[in-house]
């Protein structure tokens, strides 16, 4: 078992303490009466051009809850578009309510002009809890939205794009775990069945592995299920699980100090952004576990890479080809972790961090 040490926790951590943690450019909090529109944007690092993020839609259990996720989002945006090689900068937006009862048009395109008055510092698209059809309602009110449908001349839902990064990057992880980048008859848990969890399992299926699911949605579970031959099990059972590859395609931290003690993986492999609760801690523990740790904000760039080439020139086929360069990428940063003597995370913004203070010798901020 390994043994952790808790993160002390500071209480009375001030909203300005936090958001000069981790050097946040700029953070804008957005209320609005009429709508009850109660919704944060966080722009972390725009060296590189324009703070790129999706907007995600939650019933957060407090605000406090909500600036950390934004904080923790927006920089992992800013890495993943650095190691990307994209020209963009990283931001995110998390709108509080339930997506099923709060959100309508007018809540939408209220948050939608708060956008616009950042005049073109942070482009917004689509995460959890948000849709294509949200997009449009947001582009009514500004022009800096990404992840519009085709039928407006955008590329459409980038889940089956972040998905095959997804994918690309287990695949790595697995050819460095076990040898082969095969997943045939590999027992694989996916947590999180919705847009990106969905189509992983499809591909994961296609590859004739054993696959187990959870998900908060039990009509979701399901249909996914019934769809590809996946076993269903509990929110809580996954972490038990015998499985060769854990795979977090849900709501970060769930690589935290009870649950690395109960993980039996050798790879952890998914699309959640930040699942190391606290990668001090946590991304050291996986060396000692001996579980191969894909980064999250490398693998799960297949959106973001969807989206970028958006606002370029869309087509799909260039936005694959770069996506399926993760694999690559995954393997190199596997190999500076190991000549370094670091944990995969620690490479990882290591080489994001290099590349924005090269690029930001000869730009400014955007």
């Amino acid at each position: 078992m390994v043994e952790l040490k808790e993160v002390e926790v500071k209480k009375d951590k001030s909203v300005f303490d936090q958001i000069s943690e981790h050097n946040h450019e700029k953070v804008v909090f957005c209320h609005d009466k009429e709508t009850g529109l109660k919704a944060i944007i966080g722009i972390h690092n725009t060296v590189l051009g324009p703070a790129l993020g999706g907007t995600r839609m939650w019933s957060y259990a407090s605000e406090a809850e909500a600036l950390d996720d934004v904080l923790r989002l927006s920089r992992g945006m800013t890495y993943k578009a650095a190691i990307s090689g994209l020209n963009l900068g990283g931001g995110k937006a998390v709108i509080i309510g339930d997506a099923k009862k709060d959100k309508n048009e007018a809540l939408l395109r209220r948050f939608g002009r708060f956008v616009k008055n950042l005049n073109g510092a942070y482009i917004t698209a689509e995460d959890v809890g948000m849709t294509t059809k949200d997009m449009e309602y947001i582009r009514m009110e500004t022009e800096h939205v990404s992840g519009l449908p085709e039928s407006m001349g955008g590329s459409g839902d980038p889940s089956p794009v972040t998905a095959y990064g997804t994918y690309m990057g287990m695949k790595a992880a697995a050819k460095k775990a076990f040898g082969s980048d095969s997943l045939e008859g590999k027992r694989i848990s996916v947590q999180g069945v919705g847009h990106v969890g969905g189509y992983l399992v499809e591909l994961l299926a296609k590859e004739n592995a054993q696959i187990f699911i959870t998900d908060i949605y039990e009509d979701r579970l399901r249909e996914v299920s019934e769809k590809y031959g996946a076993k269903v099990v509990g929110m809580d059972e996954i972490y038990d699980l015998d499985v060769d590859i854990y795979s977090p395609c849900a709501l970060g931290g769930t690589v935290n100090n009870d649950t690395l003690n109960r993980l039996k993986c050798q790879v952890i492999a998914g699309s959640a952004n930040n699942q190391l609760r606290d990668e001090r801690v946590h991304g050291p523990a996986l060396i000692e576990k001996g579980i191969v740790y894909a980064p999250d904000f490398l693998i799960n760039a297949g959106g973001l890479i969807n989206v970028y080439s958006e606002l370029t020139g869309y087509n799909r086929e260039s936005a694959y080809a770069q996506t399926e360069r993760i694999y690559g990428y995954t393997l190199d940063i596997f190999e500076l972790a190991e000549k370094e003597g670091i944990h995969n995370q620690a490479a990882a913004v290591k080489m994001a961090k290099k590349r924005i203070e090269s690029i930001g010798k000869v730009r400014s901020t955007y």
